[in-house]
């Protein structure tokens, strides 16, 4: 049986000598919470911010009012900024960043629920990608968690 993605992520953290930090929007805390349940996640795992609101992605995470105005919260230039805010106010090795629409309301035609972006900084990559989740808002947050695990475990299997 195969271990679970927060399991093989914090190992793989862990044999590499990283630090990861978090920067969670609509998951709410979801990333963190999945790596906190395995024992021994202090050795790889400094935190996480939750930036719910634009204010706190700007205040805390260094995100640009200009980004959010041109690009919205939901944006691949959003998702990478919050990454690289987290990495750096918490002097990671990597951070890790979710924003999205989890619903059942606030989507738009260009936007809809299940939206969501995820980015990835580290000091050699930056990149983010999108994600269209069906399902409720629980689906919807849970898929995003466990894309962004399965997204550093890719991350850090090629960095052997």
């Amino acid at each position: 049986m195969r271990a679970p993605l927060e399991v093989s992520v914090g190992e793989l953290l862990r044999q590499r000598g990283l630090w990861l930090a978090v920067a969670e929007s609509c998951t709410g805390g979801l990333i963190g919470h999945l790596l906190t349940n395995v024992p021994g996640s202090s050795d790889y795992f400094l935190g996480g911010v939750i930036a719910y609101a634009n204010e706190a992605k700007v205040g805390l995470l260094g995100v640009r009012q200009d980004t959010l105005e041109k690009h919205g919260a939901v944006s691949q230039e959003t998702a990478l900024e919050m990454a690289r805010g987290v990495r750096t106010a918490m002097q990671a090795g990597i951070g890790i960043s979710v924003t999205g629409i989890a619903g059942p309301s606030g989507g738009t035609v260009e936007k809809p629920v299940g939206t969501v972006w995820i980015g990835l900084s580290s000091n050699d990559e930056e990149y983010a990608r999108h994600f269209q989740w069906s399902g409720n808002r629980l689906s919807v947050k849970k898929q995003s968690a466990q894309a962004a695990l399965q997204m550093l475990r890719q991350y850090l299997q090629k960095k052997v």
